[in-house]
């Protein structure tokens, strides 16, 4: 098969100017169909991307990533900290942790929270909530002030602001009297507000760690939990897979070589507790995106084929008289494959090139023809992700090529003796 000769034919046929109007405008068409469906695809993909990207920020930065909860306490966090740390090089961090779901109330309002005990000490460089609040407000967080620490969006709820005082009551601790279950109760003071911008902002309190294991009735000095600050929260489930298979492994040689399985069985907790429904909300939403314009690429594709069809019956004859000069079946396919592949390439290139152009410039665009998506003052997030454009390319190469295979079989089965009966 000659590959240069049919190229050579392929492109004059592509480049010349088209004797059938109609099928010059359904060509006009596919190539605007591949054009716009790339362009598309590759804007909606990143600004789904930057959602996903600001939500992981807004709510994973705030809430436990991955938890290591030992019912009976560790016996030393720190060491079991460093054995984790040794193994799993995907995790920035790790610190002990209290958690308890609480009320919180002030003299207008009344709320369900979580809330967080820490070490603000041991957050530094880890939290992201620490860079979001405001005039230090981690810094007042020592044991036996109890101080806390809420969110802008609950602080308004709450009606309150730094320095008045709220009651907390909470579910563990509970005391049994002859009215009836006491929960366990404190006044904390307001010692700053944080803002994530996210759901968070509404629904989470820190506070010291000894000041909420008092709280909760339990030793202020036993760590029970340990939360792990990860590089990407979303290798959450696989690294609790891997920590659980390592103390498990590490509890049969203790237990074989004759030590009783102690402090160090544990168990591993993830952010899906919470917030998995969320994500899977948006990983679904962008796959339906994703799937609904990829359809305009597929409509675009068909329109190749009609194209090329009505190309394969303007130049019948051409055929017939090229095949009696020596032409192979598959240098006749190939003629009408590279002429349906420079549209698609045509199409997907300026697609592609207007694509990234828009994305990189999509709030100025929309801030140019007035119009605010987020509300104002917010701008759209956008994060450009090089695999996924590359499989949106390939992926359109490998349809639109395939859409050309039926046009150039057809070609290839003229048959000179009856093409040129007439001519």
């Amino acid at each position: 098969m000659n590959l240069g000769f049919s190229f050579y034919i392929g492109f004059r046929y592509w480049r010349a100017r088209k004797a059938n109007a109609f099928a010059s405008f359904i060509t006009f068409f596919a190539v605007s169909g591949i054009f716009l469906g790339v362009a598309a695809l590759i804007i909606v993909s990143s600004v789904m991307n930057g959602l996903e990207a600001q939500l992981k920020d807004r709510i994973l930065g705030a809430v436990p990533q991955l938890t290591l909860v030992s019912e009976q306490g560790f016996a030393d966090w720190q060491d079991t900290t460093q054995r984790v740390l040794k193994q799993h090089h995907d995790i920035k961090g790790m610190v002990p942790s209290a958690t308890t779901q609480a009320m919180v109330q002030s003299v207008n309002n009344i709320h369900a929270v979580q809330v967080l005990g820490i070490y603000p000490e041991h957050e530094q460089g880890l939290s992201q909530v620490m860079s979001h609040s405001f005039d230090g407000a981690f810094a007042a967080l020592t044991p036996g002030s109890y101080q806390i620490v809420l969110g802008r969006q609950l602080a308004m709820t709450l009606g309150v602001s730094v320095g008045e005082r709220i009651r907390v009551l909470s579910g563990d601790g509970v005391v049994y009297s002859p009215l009836g279950p006491v929960p366990s109760q404190r006044k904390f003071t307001v010692a700053g507000i944080f803002e994530m911008g996210s759901q968070v902002d509404a629904n989470l309190a820190y506070v010291h760690y000894q000041d909420l294991r008092r709280l909760m009735r339990k030793n202020p000095d036993q760590v029970n939990e340990l939360r792990a600050y990860l590089s990407d929260p979303f290798d959450a489930p696989v690294l609790a897979q891997q920590i659980t298979a390592q103390f498990q492994t590490h509890a049969n040689l203790e237990q074989n070589g004759g030590k009783e399985q102690g402090a160090d069985s544990i168990t591993v907790v993830d952010w899906r507790q919470q917030f998995g429904h969320l994500f899977s909300a948006v990983k679904m939403e962008k796959n339906m995106m994703s799937l609904m314009l990829s359809l305009i690429i597929a409509v675009a594709a068909f329109n190749i084929v009609s194209a090329l069809v009505m190309m394969v019956v303007d130049k019948t004859t051409d055929v017939a008289v090229l095949k009696t000069q020596g032409l192979t079946t598959q240098s006749v396919m190939a003629i009408f494959i590279v002429q349906g592949g420079l549209n698609a390439v045509l199409g997907l290139l300026s697609g592609t090139l207007a694509g990234i152009v828009v994305t990189l410039n999509i709030n100025s665009i929309l801030n140019a023809i007035g119009i605010s998506v987020l509300g104002a003052g917010q701008t759209l997030p956008a994060s450009i992700s090089v695999t996924q454009i590359g499989v949106i390319v390939v992926g359109t190469l490998f349809v639109t090529l395939a859409a050309t295979l039926y046009p150039a079989y057809t070609a290839a089965k003229v048959q000179p003796a009856t093409a040129l009966r007439y001519e």
